[in-house]
């Protein structure tokens, strides 16, 4: 049966070697020529990873030496062509329009049954070992992956999704060119919001909106370091930075008008503002911390989306990476005296965030 299946596919029969397949599993399933003819049958069709599968597996269950012999030449053979293949796609993505731009590659978490396979997929995409791709996938936020050009971002993003390898990206042009207006404070939240903002040129101006207008916010904790003294190993004195708080930033994007609207918590001016949740004042004294707090539980019940929280896990994962992009105004003030990733990092996420919310909008349009 395997001479004639073999025949079949040397004669391009495609349809007759399936037919022949179908008749050898009815009588003899577990022999091992069986499974080395269906190889080559995938493989003739061109469905390499199936073939790839089928030897591979054929490898770890037979003791027959010339069948043994075949399913390893089969396994060099798909190596080669799957090689083949990835150059072509590669070379051709980076013949796109706007290919050479920046872009960024990340990662969303991946839990439960479906981590082993998406291990398995960013194994194949990245070609690194499965156990550097298990440390490598999220179980919890979103993690910074790669940066390169936009051609090979995009064909890696791709390659993962087919793959079940959940994964975004996005060029670092879309979030350097997102209007991100920082706020002052809030006049009003009836009828409508008003919202005092200044521009990235430090131009203050009004925003009226509705609450429906915040598609999606994202809240992240930057840390702020001040220099320390501390004793060394030696018991000498030296300075060190040092974290000592954390600024808090919230981003409500706002999709329909394509900008973000970006509170802090240090510099929101709470006394030029109204109370939040509405009141005639706000407690006196004013705790500036004990306000933040009221306004973020206040948000939560008037805007729809809940908040996207996980961005100190991808801030971690960005901090190594970042030093790699080109430079880009943050639009973050937390009077440090020092510049600090973090901030950065903050701004490329939400960035990242507003990006892929618009296109998923923009395809269900």
């Amino acid at each position: 049966m395997y001479d004639l299946v073999s025949a079949a596919l040397r004669a391009q029969q495609l349809t007759q070697a399936a037919q022949l397949i179908k008749q050898w599993q009815q009588k003899t399933p577990q022999d091992p020529w069986l499974k080395l003819a269906m190889g080559q049958y995938w493989e003739a069709k061109g469905e390499l990873e199936k073939a790839q599968i089928t030897y591979t597996r054929l490898l770890q269950s037979t003791a027959n030496s010339k069948v043994l012999s075949q399913a390893r030449e089969g396994v060099q053979r798909v190596r080669d062509r799957l090689a083949q293949r990835r150059e072509h796609d590669l070379s051709a993505a980076k013949q796109q329009p706007g290919a050479g731009a920046t872009a960024v590659l990340a990662l969303e978490p991946v839990t439960g049954d479906r981590r082993e396979p998406a291990a398995q997929g960013l194994a194949r995409v990245m070609q690194i070992d499965v156990y550097t791709a298990r440390t490598r996938l999220p179980s919890k936020h979103w993690r910074l992956l790669r940066v390169g050009t936009a051609g090979e971002t995009q064909y890696f993003c791709e390659q993962l999704k087919a793959e079940g390898t959940p994964a975004r990206w996005a060029t670092v042009d879309q979030v350097k060119g997102l209007a991100t207006f920082r706020v002052q404070a809030i006049r009003a939240v009836e009828p409508e919001l008003t919202v005092v903002c200044l521009n990235d040129a430090g131009q203050q101006g009004t925003i009226q909106l509705a609450w429906g207008d915040i598609t999606q916010w994202v809240v992240g904790q930057l840390p702020i370091y001040e220099s320390v003294v501390d004793l060394d190993v030696r018991g000498k004195l030296k300075r060190k930075d040092a974290t000592q708080d954390y600024g808090e930033v919230i981003d409500w994007h706002l999709h329909g008008r394509g900008c973000v609207l970006r509170l802090c918590d240090r510099t929101y001016k709470y006394r030029e503002a109204i109370p939040l949740p509405p009141a005639t004042a706000y407690p006196s004294p004013l705790i500036a911390g004990t306000a933040w707090k009221a306004m973020k539980s206040y948000f939560e019940d008037r805007i729809a989306p809940a908040p996207i929280a996980d961005f100190s896990g991808f801030g971690e994962s960005a901090l190594d990476l970042i030093e790699l992009l080109p430079t880009f105004e943050h639009q973050i003030d937390l009077g440090r005296s020092l510049p600090s990733p973090w901030d950065g990092a903050f701004h490329l996420y939400s960035g990242l965030r507003f990006v892929v919310e618009g296109d998923a909008r923009g395809s269900k349009n």
